[in-house]
């Protein structure tokens, strides 16, 4: 399956490369400009800080303390291997895995996959709003229907999970423990906010940094169409069929960067660039594993 998936993020690569004229994508590339993706870079590693804080919050609620620099170490570990390997959470359940001595792996393992959560939820809910608002919006973009099908479809199937995972914890103590997770890590008044705000944050940071990786290549995205255009693209990188969301992503941009007034090219290039950036901060941030480990 390794092979497999790596065969098909080249072979997708390379299919789209030959839709879009590769010259055209090389000389696309060939002009990025290095003050943009070094603001990328910057805005990418700030996503992880705050995703690192969010974790910490979740655990805490849970009743795990993870230092910050603790914190911020396994993230950037972790978004190194999930780039790595197939799949893209082999680095969040060894994050789960590592941090069990405390707690346990239930329940370290709740906090990572309530973290993770959180933040796919907080970027369905922005793309929905965003989408809903340039749609009905007079002279808004014209978001094709096959997309405004799709993510309907995800809205609906990720409601319908919640409430059947709720009315089936009333009978398996399992999900009840997972649900009353839920309930005090992300749901309760007084940690509700700061969660939404994390989320919001992490999305917020996600979306400026591919925002200036398509600047970095010349493509000048209106705030609207970067909010609609931006999510649905990251979105690519969560089918686990390639590795680290390659091939897919570019796919998408290729399709979806031409509702911005871009071309293909330009998209493929922009999305390109964001995962050599998205790449080089993570590997980038496992330096800081070699810095001695301070207590909280």
């Amino acid at each position: 399956m390794r092979v497999l998936r790596w065969g098909l993020a080249l072979l997708l690569l390379g299919g789209f490369l030959w839709l879009v004229d590769a010259r055209a994508v090389l000389e696309v590339l060939r002009r990025a400009e290095a003050g943009w993706l070094m603001l990328a870079a910057g805005l990418l590693v700030a996503q992880t800080a705050v995703s690192a804080l969010r974790w910490r919050l979740v655990a805490a609620r849970l009743g795990q303390r993870i230092a910050m620099g603790h914190a911020l170490r396994e993230y950037f570990l972790a978004q190194a291997v999930n780039l790595a390997l197939p799949g893209g959470v082999a680095g969040d359940a060894a994050r789960a895995v590592r941090a069990r001595a405390e707690v346990g792996l239930e329940r370290a393992g709740m906090a990572v996959v309530l973290e993770r959560a959180a933040g796919q939820v907080a970027l369905v809910a922005a793309t929905g709003v965003a989408v809903a608002a340039v749609t009905l919006a007079p002279g808004g973009m014209a978001v094709p229907q096959v997309v405004l099908a799709a993510l309907a479809l995800v809205l609906l199937s990720v409601g319908a999970a919640l409430v059947v995972l709720s009315r089936m914890a009333g009978r398996r103590a399992a999900l009840a423990r997972w649900r009353q997770g839920v309930r005090v890590a992300l749901l309760a008044r007084e940690v509700r906010g700061r969660q939404a705000a994390l989320s919001l944050g992490t999305v917020a940071l996600n979306l400026a940094a591919f925002w200036a990786c398509a600047a970095a290549v010349g493509v000048w995205l209106p705030l609207g169409a970067a909010l609609v255009v931006l999510p649905l693209v990251l979105f690519a990188m969560l089918v686990p069929l390639t590795v680290g969301g390659w091939g897919l992503r570019e796919g998408a941009a290729v399709a979806l960067f031409p509702l911005a007034g871009a071309s293909g090219a330009e998209g493929f290039a922009a999305s390109a660039a964001f995962g050599a950036v998205f790449t080089l901060t993570a590997l980038g941030g496992l330096l800081l594993q070699l810095r001695p480990l301070r207590a909280a």
